[in-house]
């Protein structure tokens, strides 16, 4: 009789502890590594964000009051590096304009010292569930299902439905990839967009996707308007850069 297969176990979730008490930040861990988590302790907001540079983490637990910068700051830091993450603020701070300021600035959760180890990591479990079921509705890193319709070259492109029609009403469905070019392409008309920042945008930051890979969706792309009589002409590859959308004809570049 043959050996069943074990159940594969779940993927640990890993949590990020920004924190610079090196005692508080140890019981944290402890606590939740004992509750099913992977984690990982900064000591420093600039140790969180090169690691967050580098690394996927499912969520930061993040102090206000760091010794290099606020946590505040860190939130910025990493929205301009288009990094996204769940963020429970964990703080001393009670004070409501902090705790607002926290929840405004995209804080999932605000959480005071003294705390109850039970109460955090219910808290935790709560963030990422409303994070995997926000996920839910993404078809890429820049697009998700409830995205409204936009015309782009003279066809109609409708996330919800992963479709294009075309003008001679011919509809046709269309990869994810190849939805999120064309989303990023149409929110970003007349700019310079290097190959980098569109596979960031459509694949993710820590996505492994080479050049190559990226030019054969552009082709896919350009293929399926030629079948349906349409030219991207507005779409042009800027060499040794990326690529241009410029559907009114303002810019020189790819030319």
């Amino acid at each position: 009789m043959p050996t069943p297969t074990p159940p594969r176990s779940e993927p640990k979730p890993l949590i990020v502890i920004v924190e610079d008490e090196a005692e508080l930040a140890a019981l944290i861990s402890d606590h939740l590594e004992r509750s099913g988590m992977n984690t990982q302790v900064c000591n420093r907001a600039q140790h969180a964000l090169k690691f967050l540079k580098r690394n996927f983490a499912n969520l930061l637990l993040l102090d206000i009051n760091l010794p290099d910068q606020s946590g505040f700051s860190l939130v910025e830091n990493l929205k301009e590096a288009d990094i996204t993450v769940p963020i429970i603020f964990l703080t001393g701070n009670v004070e409501e304009p902090s705790k607002v300021k926290g929840l405004d600035m995209g804080g999932d959760d605000y959480v005071t010292k003294p705390f109850s180890y039970a109460e955090l990591v219910a808290r935790i479990r709560a963030v990422l569930r409303r994070a995997e079921s926000k996920m839910d509705l993404n078809v890429t890193k820049n697009v998700r299902v409830t995205d409204e319709p936009f015309d782009f070259c003279g066809a109609k492109v409708v996330p919800e439905r992963l479709e294009i029609t075309f003008p001679d009403g011919n509809v046709q469905k269309i990869g994810r990839k190849e939805l999120g070019i064309l989303a990023y392409l149409n929110a970003h008309p007349g700019q310079v967009i290097t190959r980098k920042a569109l596979i960031h945008s459509v694949w993710g930051m820590h996505a492994d996707v080479k050049s190559r890979s990226l030019d054969q969706y552009i082709v896919k792309v350009r293929d399926l308007f030629s079948a349906h009589g349409l030219e991207l002409t507005a779409f042009r590859t800027v060499h040794g850069i990326g690529y241009i959308f410029d559907p009114t004809g303002v810019s020189t570049e790819g030319r």
